[in-house]
This record gives structure tokens, C-alpha cells and sequence, in this order.
């Protein structure tokens, strides 16, 4: 199995152009980002073309989130995406509405046939471990994208109590979001800080066993993006408003520990944080 990183669009400056060109200077194997405005849809396709780049792309329902789950499935399919990542219904939802939305969008993955990861993510259905598993229990097709810095973050804990849910999603999980949360945050400072050692373990652990599990069931490609995000996410000085990191080196440190380790996983069959 061969690991797949992918550039976060999210929080670059400049033009498609300048972003896409960065990402494939530094050696990215695609980019994840939301689909761009209608009137750079042809110019985006370009420049994935000229640069070489596979293309993950990011979708949020919203409104009757059913139609718009199908409407945006629809259109991301226009730029051949390697995966969709979508945040998808509500928490506020009740779990007959959560059920209506995703027996429909499970239709629509197979009207595509595009793999898509519904991302665990802070106010959407799956939003904790145990929304997450009454759903991937309901509909055992159903696929996501791991991003646990939410869970930690909602839930107030590393998931101490949460193995059984944790392990489920794992199974589930066709894309990594490479982000490390803490309890009263989605997003350490910094994932080299040894204030966050504990984090970063703990997530380094998670990620192992999705990929144990990916290469376990003959799996050719494990996709991970690093996406650390910039303020709002990233902490900031208080009285200046600036970030305390660089969000490039951020995520450049955390895609190549992820390499590293595995590359580890590959050849030894363990994982070292």
C-alpha cells in the first residue's frame, strides 16, 4: 500500500494558479479543497491537469440537505475526484431525518460511483463517536473521512471510554484529515510542541490503525491531508491577532511525520509517535 498526501487549500493565499503551483512544488500527490466558483471551474481543471494533481474534492450540505448532498455530488463529479469529503446533515437533526438523509445519499454514491467519506465534523450528524457508530451500525455501507480532532474537542476527553466507536469508525474510514485536537480545542498550537506530546500520540495511534486496517483489507493507496487551519482554528497572539505558527510548516511537519511513521508501518508493522 502507497500513501497518498494531499495540499489543504485551505488558509493559502494567492491565486489557484500560485496555490496549486506551490503544491506541486513541494512534491503533493493532489489538493483538497472545496469546489471552486462556477466561473473557474474550466481554469481549476486546467491547472489540476498542468501540474499533475489528483483532486479531492469538499462538499457541505446545507439548507434541504438531502437535494443539496445530490446537487453537489453532481457537480464535484464534473472534476473526477479521487474521493468527496462532505460534511453532511445536521446534529441538530433528528435521527429519523439523519436516517431519510443518508439512505438518499447513500443513492447518490451509487448513482456516481465516487467513494465519499462524510466527515466527522463539529455540527454535523457525525459529530461524536456514538452518532457516528449508530450510523455506520444503520448503514454498514456508509464511509468516512476521520478527522478526530472533533470528536476530542466535543467530547471534552481523548475518548478514554470511546474504544469500541473509535475502532468501528476506523474500520470505516477511507480519508484522514491529519489534524490533532485537544480537549478544549480542534487544534494543538503546534504538533511538534512537547506541551501536546500526549495528542499527538494518541492521533499518531489512530491513523496507524486506519492504515493497518486499509493495507489489512488490500487496499492499493492510503489518502491523508495534513489540515491544520489557520485562525480561528490556529491560536493567535491576543493582543496583535497574529498566528503564533506558520500554517505551511505546521502542516509540512505534520504530512512528513506521517510519511516517516509510514513508511515505519510499511516495513516493520508498527507505528512510532
Amino acid at each position: 500500500m502507497k500513501l497518498h498526501v494531499y495540499k489543504a487549500l485551505w488558509g493559502m493565499e494567492g491565486t489557484y494558479e500560485e496555490q496549486l503551483g506551490k503544491a506541486s512544488a513541494a512534491g503533493y500527490y493532489g489538493i483538497e479543497a472545496p469546489l471552486p466558483p462556477e466561473n473557474d471551474e474550466h481554469s481549476f481543471k486546467q491547472l489540476l491537469k498542468r501540474y499533475d494533481l489528483s483532486y479531492i474534492a469538499q462538499i457541505v450540505t446545507h439548507g434541504d440537505h438531502s437535494s443539496s448532498f445530490a446537487e453537489l455530488v453532481k457537480r464535484a463529479a464534473t472534476f473526477q475526484p479521487v474521493h468527496i469529503v462532505a460534511h453532511s446533515a445536521k446534529d441538530s437533526m433528528s435521527e429519523d431525518d439523519q436516517d431519510r438523509f443518508y439512505e438518499q445519499a447513500l443513492r447518490v454514491e451509487q448513482e456516481w460511483e465516487i467513494p465519499i467519506g462524510h466527515e466527522t465534523h463539529r455540527g454535523r450528524a457525525m459529530f461524536t463517536p456514538w452518532t457516528t457508530a449508530r450510523l455506520l451500525r444503520k448503514f454498514p455501507e456508509l464511509r468516512i473521512t476521520a478527522d478526530f480532532s472533533h470528536w476530542v474537542n466535543v467530547c471534552e476527553s481523548h475518548l478514554e471510554d470511546q474504544e469500541e466507536d473509535i475502532a468501528l469508525a476506523v474500520s470505516k474510514t477511507i480519508h484522514i484529515h491529519g489534524r490533532v485536537g485537544y480537549p478544549e480545542g480542534p487544534q494543538i498550537p503546534h504538533p511538534a510542541s512537547p506541551y501536546f506530546q500526549k495528542e499527538l500520540k494518541l492521533f499518531m495511534g489512530w491513523w496507524q490503525d486506519i492504515f493497518r486496517h486499509q493495507k489489512d483489507n488490500g487496499r492499493a493507496n492510503a489518502t491523508f491531508t495534513a489540515e491544520f487551519g489557520p485562525p480561528g482554528y490556529m491560536h493567535t497572539d491576543p493582543f496583535t491577532n497574529k498566528p503564533i505558527a506558520d500554517l505551511w510548516e505546521v502542516n509540512e511537519w505534520m504530512a512528513d511525520m506521517v510519511k516517516e511513521n509510514f513508511n515505519r508501518l510499511e516495513w516493520k508493522g508498527k507505528l512510532e509517535g
